[in-house]
């Protein structure tokens, strides 16, 4: 999983990066980070940083719960306990089902751009509708170089094309066969129950994301029995450790209680 560590201090901080992407989607943040913690970084198996195939596995990936698993593993053998977790996008899920199967490994959730379930279902908002889900997936099928491209805009803030070629050259990096399987679980997940079984504290940031409604935060934040705070970010779409990096600085800083 390319893990590696970084930075000093006596607490450690987990960075886990969402669909698509790599530990470099944090490279504008980490500096500043790992003057503070010890930093661990790594890709999911199924990231195109990872040069073995076989280590992802569609049938073993198709819930969240494989990629819990994993953290869990890899924080166990890294003798890692009490880590400030910072999951964007699908992680933030990942990182909740760890806390939950092994409390002692985080103090602190900060999820970013997190969402329980994507599909709009009866008075919950998730942002998608089923018929928009099923379109994307055609898509990737279908004509997958497009789809990259325009997905790669719809997550990331276009007035900063710098950030939104970053995101693509991840995505465009990551095994096509991988990326349908992945989507599926991603897209079709639901994992409204997981929330009120989460007792570590949260902080949720949200930005002007067209992936992740407001209201998604807001209903994690009712959910989740740990205390939990709501943070916005003033920055568009789903990548502020991108395009906003200063403000998503100052956001973890004024939580965590460190100096930028």
């Amino acid at each position: 999983m390319n893990a590696r560590i970084c930075g000093s201090g006596t607490e450690s901080m987990v960075l886990a990066h969402g669909f698509g992407g790599d530990q470099s989607l944090w490279d504008k943040i980490l500096p500043y980070l790992t003057k503070h913690y010890q930093v661990l970084l790594f890709d999911w198996p199924f990231s195109g940083a990872v040069k073995d195939p076989n280590l992802y596995d569609p049938l073993k990936y198709s819930s969240f719960d494989a990629f819990a698993n994993d953290l869990i593993a890899l924080m166990d053998e890294l003798h890692l306990t009490s880590s400030v977790f910072v999951g964007h996008s699908m992680s933030g899920m990942i990182g909740c089902i760890a806390s939950i199967k092994k409390p002692q490994l985080f103090n602190r959730l900060i999820l970013v751009g997190a969402s329980p379930r994507y599909i709009n279902i009866d008075d919950y908002e998730g942002g998608f509708d089923a018929a928009a889900v099923a379109s994307m997936l055609t898509s990737i099928e279908s004509d997958y170089e497009n789809w990259t491209t325009s997905f790669a805009k719809l997550l990331v803030d276009n007035n900063d094309p710098l950030s939104v070629e970053h995101y693509l050259k991840c995505l465009k990096s990551t095994n096509p066969g991988f990326v349908l399987p992945l989507a599926k679980t991603v897209f079709h997940s639901d994992e409204r129950a997981t929330l009120e079984k989460v007792t570590t504290p949260c902080t949720i940031i949200q930005t002007i994301d067209l992936v992740v409604p407001d209201s998604v935060a807001y209903y994690m934040q009712k959910k989740i029995k740990g205390e939990t705070t709501v943070e916005i970010i003033k920055a568009d779409r789903h990548y502020p450790q991108l395009t906003a990096p200063l403000e998503f600085l100052h956001v973890l800083s004024r939580v965590l209680g460190f100096e930028i």
